[in-house]
């Protein structure tokens, strides 16, 4: 399974902020859309960095609520681990264990192409799981 069927599947839609937002713009954005990261993008549609909720998290707890008003830019990790459609899902899993991350953007031509997260590349190995022992089953009771 690679990034292209993953997207093919869920589509190329992803949750962006620009870089002089403040945390508090970032935190209502990923309540609202009930997710866990954004990609900071500049104007072009190029990968600036991306701001996790750990990212806010961690300064919140650091500086309190004062945290809120600070630029993405501060906060935000500005060396983003990005992927290729071409790229399968065992490689994926790999880079998101070892840079302990849970969302990768996926680019194509310099640009902002997609995302994906831990959840998606499990919900995919889980169905290739349950294919695979159904197939198993039918030819076990076939043979």
């Amino acid at each position: 399974m690679t990034v292209r069927k993953i997207l093919e599947t869920k589509g190329r839609a992803v949750a962006t902020i620009g870089p002089d937002q403040t945390l508090a713009d970032a935190a209502k954005s990923l309540g609202e859309q009930r997710i866990g990261a954004l990609v900071v993008t500049d104007g072009d549609g190029r990968i600036a960095g991306i701001l996790s909720e750990r990212d806010i998290v961690r300064v919140v707890g650091r500086d309190g609520e004062l945290a809120l008003e600070q630029r993405v830019s501060a906060v935000m990790t500005s060396h983003v681990t990005t992927c290729s459609e071409n790229q399968t899902t065992s490689e994926l899993l790999e880079i998101m264990t070892n840079g302990r991350f849970r969302h990768l953007p996926v680019e194509r031509d310099g640009l902002l192409d997609g995302i994906i997260s831990i959840g998606d590349v499990v919900k995919l190995r889980i169905e290739d799981v349950e294919r695979e022992s159904e197939e198993i089953k039918l030819y076990i009771a076939t043979a």
